[in-house]
């Protein structure tokens, strides 16, 4: 079950930005969705912790690292931001183009993306949510899974049809794992997953 539409009418970032606050959306294709429910804790403590350890490898670098709530803007063209009818809040996000960020969040494809999954919205990040950072050029796409302790691991290949994320990589949360599209970072699990 997908997560509820707030209409049958398409909106725009402009639209999004006047909401009101008390209930959180995401515009995909211009289709607005309204938000699960605040997080469990275990969803925090696996994002704060995974924020921890990307922070830490990346400390010198030009990437910079979110949480949500942060809007992410994947316009289909060079559109102004009014425009704009995809706009989502990942779980994490690295993006490496310090161009890209701005006082409103970030406007393009991060590099890597992280959502973790709940049963309100595993559909919702494993269906709709992989299809936009494909098509966006999101270069690797994590679904963490805390229940069953997986992660399974997108990342854009080039095919006859041009970038696509290929077959998913799956792993344990376990031991370390390293992302692909930033070598200088590798996941140990146990620290991540230490309070869990």
């Amino acid at each position: 079950m997908g997560l509820p539409q707030r209409d049958d009418t398409r909106h725009t970032y402009a639209e999004y930005r006047n909401w009101p606050e008390d209930v959180r959306y995401e515009l995909i294709d211009g289709v607005a969705y309204a938000m699960a429910p605040a997080p469990t804790t275990t969803h925090q403590e696996l994002i704060g912790g995974l924020y921890r350890c990307v922070v830490e490898a990346l400390d010198d670098s030009p990437c910079r690292v979110f949480f949500a709530p942060v809007d992410l803007r994947l316009p289909r063209a060079d559109e102004a931001d009014d425009r704009v009818d995809t706009v989502v809040q990942p779980d994490l996000l690295v993006v490496c183009d310090p161009s890209k960020v701005d006082e409103r969040g970030v406007r393009g494809a991060p590099d890597w993306v992280v959502e973790v999954l709940s049963p309100s919205t595993a559909s919702h990040d494993h269906i709709l949510k992989r299809r936009i950072y494909e098509r966006h050029g999101v270069r690797e796409y994590w679904l963490i899974h805390p229940t069953d302790r997986v992660v399974l691991m997108y990342r854009l290949e080039a095919g006859a049809a041009g970038l696509a994320y290929g077959k998913p990589e799956a792993a344990e949360l376990a031991g370390e794992t390293p992302v692909a599209v930033l070598p200088q970072v590798v996941v140990d699990w146990e620290r991540v997953t230490r309070r869990l």
